[in-house]
């Protein structure tokens, strides 16, 4: 077992259950606010999240539904601007939970003087919010959103800014993700990545994750990956610290 440096936080569907019941939301009030008769159910937004970033989203979908790459763009440039307002205003009234777990771990990570950062695609406009409600200002040393980055996930180009940053190296930092997309930018920086998986990224290809798990805990399942413990069945300092 080596030693815990800092762990790197993905947030939508990690550590936030923010995808379902938040962002589908959102976009569904934003189609609707523009007069367009589209709506994602919960399956079909589940097959959309294979594109990571909402924008980038947008126009997976709007070119699918057979508008030009221009007026793709520029819709889906609106519908976002106006999806993002309304999901910060879902985080700012509370409305965006924690997933189970998540608390008590970085609570117990603080206190072993664990490093904690942020790396996600997600925009600023709402990332900060989200993580001054539930942790407050000091917890995460740095946080680097989609606003800060030209390439998101899988691309590894957000941990690496994180690293060049906070003057890490890979070891001894593990990334804490939820899906395929987000295993493939952790892994591409060098770094060891637990995954916990959600309802959407349950069936997503990660057997090349040092550990899957099924949720923070109690209860946690391994899904795949070594031997690293779960006290509890939770996720804990030390199940983390066994994947560096």
């Amino acid at each position: 077992m080596g030693h815990l440096k800092a762990v790197v936080f993905d947030v939508d569907g990690t550590l936030a259950d923010s995808e379902r019941d938040g962002h589908r939301v959102a976009f569904n009030q934003a189609f609707a606010d523009a007069g367009l008769p589209d709506r994602w159910d919960v399956d079909a937004y589940g097959g959309l999240l294979a594109v990571t970033g909402g924008q980038q989203r947008l126009r997976t979908y709007l070119a699918s539904r057979g508008y030009d790459a221009e007026a793709a763009t520029r819709l889906a440039d609106d519908l976002h601007r106006a999806k993002t307002g309304l999901f910060r205003e879902m985080v700012v009234d509370g409305r965006i939970p924690l997933r189970p777990g998540v608390r008590r771990l970085v609570d117990e990570l603080c206190l072993a003087g664990v490093r904690l950062f942020v790396a996600t695609t997600g925009s600023r406009q709402w990332v900060e919010p989200l993580l001054h409600h539930h942790f407050g200002a000091a917890t995460f040393e740095l946080t680097l959103t989609g606003s800060e980055v030209s390439r998101l996930k899988p691309d590894p180009a957000v941990y690496l800014e994180v690293l060049g940053r906070a003057v890490l190296q890979p070891p001894g930092v593990v990334a804490v993700e939820d899906s395929a997309n987000g295993l493939a930018a952790a892994q591409a920086a060098g770094l060891s990545c637990l995954v916990v998986t959600n309802g959407y990224t349950a069936e997503d290809d990660l057997q090349s994750a040092d550990l899957v798990v099924d949720g923070f805990g109690p209860a946690a399942k391994r899904i795949a990956g070594g031997c690293a413990p779960l006290p509890g069945g939770s996720v804990t300092a030390s199940t983390l610290a066994a994947l560096v």
